[in-house]
């Protein structure tokens, strides 16, 4: 659930269609995104969530999953 929530908000902060992305996919890669965009998106995530994730917990995370389970661990 929270992958599919995730995946709807970046694609719609990107442009992308939702039914494309996967839970599986690089963020990066498959939304043509740098690390400044990441970081705005982010903040989006944190609000939406209703989370607060520290960078240092960031990194490595690149797939939509990971993010996800990384939100889901801080709720």
């Amino acid at each position: 659930m929270t992958a599919t929530k995730l995946i709807e908000l970046a694609a719609r902060r990107f442009g992308a269609d939702p039914r494309q992305l996967k839970p599986a996919d690089d963020m990066f890669e498959t939304l043509g995104i740098d690390s400044f965009q990441a970081a705005d998106l982010m903040t989006e995530v944190e609000l939406e969530f209703d989370v607060e994730i520290p960078d240092y917990e960031l990194q490595g995370i690149k797939t939509f999953q990971a993010l996800a389970d990384k939100i889901d661990a801080r709720r």
